[in-house]
């Protein structure tokens, strides 16, 4: 049986291979070749070399965009990890109604990133109406207002993969350390820390990479008013592209940088927190 199934398995996987190179891969390169052009339509693209990647470093808006996402990225980094962890350590203790605490926090994930945008909007907007202000009065208002908005989608949803690591720590180390009269903390920081290792790793990634690929909730809330301060990475790619007439090479030249610099994050990322899990 085995060997029959290793002999067509080649057969199995060609659909799901076709699916990725037409739908991913030859886009992607075609992408990387597009950067290096000037073009309105792929079938008029010419070869300039550098020159995309030259204009896209060159433009302050961007290298704000790029400043303004890094900013975002460590401090949604900070926040979203210890309110989700936070959470996960409370309720894991087992008191009433803990399911129903868990779905309603977890519940805002699962609304789209335009909805939440307007919705937010909205709520900000009509409280901040009160001091004569706008959502996108400054690009601090925008900053704090995404903040917001990440935070509360987001939290739910790492709150549940910390919960899933916790509740693998087996429960005789906490009771022997317990015994032996260590604290809380210490129980927080030598035990469940250390052995919860995995789902810091897991959770430090999604939030890095979904920080940095913000797009639909940027659009939505603030779409990178006032004068564009407040216009992340992705946002200020997708006006490059789409807005700017002559420019369409250079927004795919950030794309391609815009790509690089996720990757190069993450993997990064993944190795710090990999050579953690490996101390621990």
């Amino acid at each position: 049986m085995e060997k029959t199934i290793k002999r067509y398995f080649p057969i199995f996987a060609l659909p799901t291979m076709l699916a990725f190179c037409i739908g991913f891969l030859i886009p992607f390169i075609e992408g990387i070749y597009l950067s290096f052009c000037k073009f309105t339509t792929v079938l008029d693209a010419k070869w300039i070399g550098l020159g995309n990647f030259k204009d896209a470093l060159a433009d302050p808006v961007f290298a704000h965009a790029f400043w303004y996402t890094a900013a975002f990225v460590v401090v949604s980094l900070i926040i979203v990890n210890l309110c989700a962890l936070g959470l996960a350590l409370l309720l894991v203790r087992g008191f009433r109604g803990t399911n129903l605490y868990r779905t309603v926090f977890f519940m805002p994930n699962l609304i789209g990133g335009i909805v939440l945008g307007y919705v937010w909007q909205l709520i900000l907007n009509g409280l901040l109406l009160q001091i004569d202000r706008t959502i996108t009065y400054s690009e601090a208002y925008g900053f704090w207002g995404l903040m917001l908005l990440i935070c509360w989608q987001q939290i739910g949803y790492m709150m549940i993969i910390y919960i899933a690591g916790l509740q693998t720590i087996p429960g005789e180390i906490i009771e022997s350390a317990e015994m032996d009269g260590a604290t809380r903390w210490q129980v927080l920081k030598n035990i469940k820390l250390p052995m919860i290792m995995p789902s810091i790793t897991i959770c430090t990634f999604l939030t890095v990479t979904n920080s940095f690929k913000l797009f639909d909730q940027n659009l939505s809330l603030t779409a990178g008013e006032p004068a564009k301060m407040s216009e992340m990475l992705a946002l200020n790619i997708y006006n490059t592209f789409y807005g700017r007439v002559g420019w369409e090479g250079v927004g795919q030249a950030k794309a391609v940088i815009f790509f690089v610099l996720v990757v190069g994050i993450a993997l990064l990322q993944l190795r710090l927190t990999k050579s953690r899990e490996v101390q621990q």
